[in-house]
């Protein structure tokens, strides 16, 4: 598995949690850095790479929660965010993020990584579920070089 791949693992992880415990994401991802591992060597050196984007994506989600609900509304016909599963929540507002704030990261790359995050994570219907909102959404956004 990629390093960014477990970091978009990790990240939901923690945001879930968050809204599960009622807790700061990054207090909740610190928890799970120090848990992770085999507790042969430190879970933060042996994971950095993975650990430093899922707090990258952890913060980015934090700092812009209201805008990416926003844009998850605008586009989820019928569905307020209140109605979706936590898991479904949190898979698109790590990607509305990437989506609007990492220029690095190219939108296709962005919504299959959340799709391939819902297959393991979310319910049967998921995959399905995320890769419409986040097509609709995308849909508008110009080209990442």
């Amino acid at each position: 598995m990629s390093s960014r791949r477990e970091g978009r693992e990790l990240a939901l992880q923690a945001l879930y949690s968050s809204d599960v415990e009622a807790m700061n994401g990054t207090t909740v991802l610190k928890r799970i850095m120090e848990n992770f591992g085999d507790g042969s060597e430190p879970a933060v050196d042996a994971h950095s790479r993975s650990f430093s984007f899922a707090a990258e994506l952890v913060n980015g989600v934090m700092a812009n929660r209201e805008a990416i609900d926003r844009r998850i509304e605008e586009k989820s016909k019928n569905w307020s965010i209140s109605r979706m599963a936590r898991v479904d929540v949190n898979i698109l507002r790590l990607a509305v993020f990437e989506l609007f704030y990492r220029p690095d990261i190219p939108k296709n790359v962005t919504i299959n990584e959340a799709i391939e995050v819902a297959k393991k994570f979310g319910a049967d219907d998921s995959p399905a579920f995320i890769n419409g909102i986040l097509d609709e959404i995308a849909s508008s956004l110009p080209d990442k070089e």
